[in-house]
Parts: structure tokens; C-alpha cells; sequence
């Protein structure tokens, strides 16, 4: 779904394909007042600003409008939102997220990377259907057009230096905790496309492996994408895709992919490099416990194990 010239890009018909050249009337849709930053607080803490207390958080709150929208599942929608110029995130990182007239805050990952944001003046978010007024809001209210406001906090990141250690990324994703590392993997693409065109900076990356498991494949978000990061990289970058639920059969350029049932111990440890191996682990708190202890059990220290809890 996407709106006219003048409230939104006329080049984003689908939203995904957008030229970088609408950047620039994306962030017409801010209006003349979004260049004052606007800090405000809601009446009272809820749950997400509650959970999320003792996170890092940026004091700016940015006026925003969603430019797009897109079914990427039965469940799940990803907005598409124009920014104010001033704003800015790490991969991995979440927004408060303001909605006139709810008084809950939602709390959601972004799903694009900072790279997509310099280029277009947009993030993306991907919010699974649920009765909690943010995200009901979004599948039942939500259209092209509509007026946020954000806010970035949390300290679940990759923002590597160049020229840094050297690190292999293995991404650990349950459900719609692919958010954060969707953006990771994409803000890891797009570091390798700089060193293929710097002569200078590099960036120390060596291999990714994502581990991304779902009920069924309908439920794996961004799944042909990360297919073709794959292949865009075959030497840095694989996955698997776990499904515990699947009934229906699964189709054709998705089966070198999937695996039948969660992931074992097996494949992590085989991912594993205790001197080089980043983990960033992001789904339902019992997958996060279980994981973590598998890989701290294989020689991962905790330190260098990291996730974000979605409830």
C-alpha cells in the first residue's frame, strides 16, 4: 500500500523497490514543524517502557509517518516509515513507538538497516498481529499517511570499526525475534559491499550464519531476501530455516534451506569459534535460555553470547 506525490513517494508503489531518488520526498511528509524535536512521556510507564527501563535510550522522541505497508505474512505487517533527518539507530536496535490516541507504547525492533536509512530517510518495521493496543493499532487502524512518533533505545547492536577484531556473526532468530537480526544480516551486507569498494577502511568480518526457525514457512519473514544475501555472498553468509509445524509441503527454492524441527546443538556447535564466534540471539525467553546455555556448554563464553527478550 503506498500514497500519491505529496503525502507520500508516487515511486513506492511497492514499497520494497523504491527508487533512492524518493528519498528526498519522503522527508517532505515530516511537514514544516519536524525539525523541532519533540521529548514527551506517556502518563503513566507500560509495559514495554517498563520492561525496557534500564536500556539505553535516546532523549529525542522524532515525528514519523508511515509511507508504506506491506503483508509480509498471515500475521505480520511491515510498516515503512519516513523519518526526521536527525534520526539514527544501530543495527538491532528497537523504537518506542508513540501512537496519537493509544496510551500503551509499543516497543518494536527495526527491520531495515542503518544503511537503508542514510540512503532513503526510511526504517522499516515488522509487527506481528496481537491484542496489545500498539501492535492492534497497527493491523487494524494503521494506513499511508499515518502520524507517529519514535524514540531509539536498547544496547542489542552490531556496530562494528573498521579495522576492528576480526568476528563471525552466528544470528540466532525464534519467531518474530528476526527483527533485530534481519537488520544485523543486511547492515553486515551492506559493510562487505564497502569493502569490496574501499581501498582503504576495511571492515574485519569474516562469515555469518543465520539459525531462524518458525512454525512453518509461511512464518519466515524476509526468507527469499535472505536467500539472496546468500547467495550475493556465498562465502560469508548461510542459514537454515527450522520449521516445527510445517503441514504443507515446502517449496522447491526453499528446501536446500529447511530443516525439520528447532535447532540442534549440533549446528550451533558446528558455527561455533570461541575466539571469533558473536552470537545474537533474539525469540521467546525459554529459546533464549536453552540457547545460551547450549552454546556456553560448546565453549562460547557469555560474553560474548548477547539477546533481546520479546514477551
Amino acid at each position: 500500500m503506498s500514497a500519491p506525490c505529496g503525502l507520500i513517494c508516487t515511486t513506492a508503489r511497492r514499497f520494497t523497490r523504491q527508487s533512492p531518488a524518493a528519498a528526498p520526498l519522503c522527508r517532505l511528509l515530516l511537514g514544516p514543524g519536524s525539525s523541532n524535536r519533540r521529548n514527551m512521556s506517556s502518563k503513566k510507564q507500560t509495559d514495554h517502557l517498563e520492561r525496557t527501563a534500564s536500556n539505553y535510550r535516546q532523549n529525542a522522541l522524532y515525528p514519523a509517518q508511515v509511507c508504506g505497508i506491506v503483508t509480509e505474512s498471515e500475521t505480520v505487517k511491515r510498516l515503512r516509515i519516513a523519518v526526521h533527518p536527525d534520526f539514527s539507530f544501530k543495527a538491532g536496535q528497537w523504537v518506542d513507538f508513540y501512537i496519537p490516541g493509544v496510551e500503551k507504547v509499543g516497543g518494536f525492533s527495526m527491520c531495515s538497516s542503518p544503511g537503508l536509512l542514510q540512503r532513503e530517510g526510511v526504517v522499516e518495521l515488522a509487527i506481528k498481529y496481537a491484542k496489545h493496543p500498539p501492535a492492534h493499532w497497527v493491523h487494524t487502524v494503521c494506513t499511508v499517511g499515518s502520524r507517529v512518533a519514535m524514540r531509539v533505545g536498547g544496547d542489542f547492536y552490531f556496530d562494528p570499526l573498521p579495522s576492528g577484531p576480526a568476528v563471525d556473526l552466528l544470528l540466532v532468530a525464534g519467531g518474530v525475534g528476526i527483527n533485530p537480526l534481519y537488520s544485523i544480516l543486511l547492515h553486515t551486507s551492506d559493510l562487505l559491499r564497502l569493502n569490496q569498494s574501499s581501498a582503504g577502511r576495511r571492515f574485519n568480518i569474516g562469515s555469518a550464519h543465520l539459525c531462524y526457525s518458525a512454525k512453518n514457512t509461511e512464518e519466515l519473514l524476509f526468507k527469499s531476501s535472505i536467500i539472496e544475501k546468500c547467495g550475493e555472498f556465498p562465502n560469508n553468509f548461510t542459514c537454515n530455516f527450522h520449521v516445527t509445524q510445517q503441514r504443507a509441503g515446502v517449496e522447491p527454492h526453499l528446501q536446500p534451506f529447511v530443516k525439520s524441527g528447532r535447532i540442534t546443538a549440533e549446528e550451533l556447535q558446528a558455527n561455533v569459534d570461541p575466539q571469533r564466534t558473536l552470537c545474537y540471539l533474539c525469540g521467546p525467553p525459554p529459546m533464549i535460555e536453552a540457547v545460551s546455555k547450549t552454546l556456553m556448554d560448546v565453549g562460547l563464553s557469555k560474553d560474548r553470547i548477547l539477546f533481546e527478550k520479546w514477551w
